[in-house]
């Protein structure tokens, strides 16, 4: 019951902060991506911080992070992945779903960050928009994100890779950084319990450019979920369970 409370006013403070520490940096972030990029981070650090004291939460990112042009291909569970890995990289944009957009405050960020909206309703479309808007997008390096199972995935819950990451991949040739983590187990997908523990983001050795779509398709979806399943394990959770 007390840990339950404790999750309800984490995420209570949480909510409450992200529109202020949106509005606080706002004029900013409407004049430069760096001022965006600077009030995201903020907001990012706030909640590492409260997360640590409030409901046991350490985060800790491992491996080479990427600072030149890369595709970042991340495995996804929750919420709190996002923020780790967007603080880790110098110049972070994200692939996601549209409707972000038109969310106030935060959607001015999206928008300011060079994030590219896609329709996931329109497969088809939603990848040719996809790679016309990366194509645009290429005046401006950094480190593209992109989550290869296209949503949140329960830890050991297994979900197929799609296509996208790897039509991205080909057309940029650049190559890709691979990220695994076991942040699900902390800080789930849905529900407002939160447990204590070490959250890892570890990026994976980089995947060079230029391998065949379908080679490169296998080796990431290989790297990820294997690394990811590791760091389940690390954190006492067996993912064989509910595979």
């Amino acid at each position: 019951m007390f840990a339950t409370l404790r999750s309800l006013l984490f995420l209570g403070q949480m909510y409450f902060m992200m529109p202020v520490i949106g509005l606080l940096w706002l004029p900013w972030a409407l004049v430069s991506r760096r001022g965006a990029r600077a009030g995201c981070k903020a907001f990012s650090y706030w909640v590492f911080w409260t997360a640590r004291w409030m409901v046991g939460i350490k985060t800790e990112v491992r491996g080479e992070v990427p600072s030149g042009e890369v595709v970042v291909a991340a495995k996804h569970q929750s919420f709190l992945d996002i923020m780790m890995i967007f603080t880790a990289l110098p110049e972070a944009r994200f692939i996601m779903k549209k409707e972000i957009l038109w969310t106030p405050v935060i959607g001015v960020y999206a928008w300011r960050l060079d994030c590219i909206a896609v329709d996931r309703g329109k497969k088809v479309q939603a990848i040719e928009k996809m790679i016309k808007d990366v194509a645009d997008g290429t005046k401006h390096p950094g480190q593209l994100i992109i989550y290869p199972q296209g949503t949140r995935v329960v830890p050991g819950v297994k979900k197929p890779y799609k296509v996208g990451t790897a039509v991205i991949y080909d057309q940029l040739q650049q190559p890709c950084a691979p990220v695994a983590t076991n942040v699900g187990v902390f800080w789930p997908r849905t529900g407002i319990r939160r447990t204590p523990g070490t959250a890892v983001v570890e990026f994976l050795p980089m995947i060079e450019a230029g391998l065949p779509v379908d080679v490169f398709r296998e080796r990431l979806e290989a790297e990820v979920e294997t690394a990811s399943d590791k760091l389940l394990e690390e954190a006492g959770f067996d993912p064989h369970i509910h595979t």
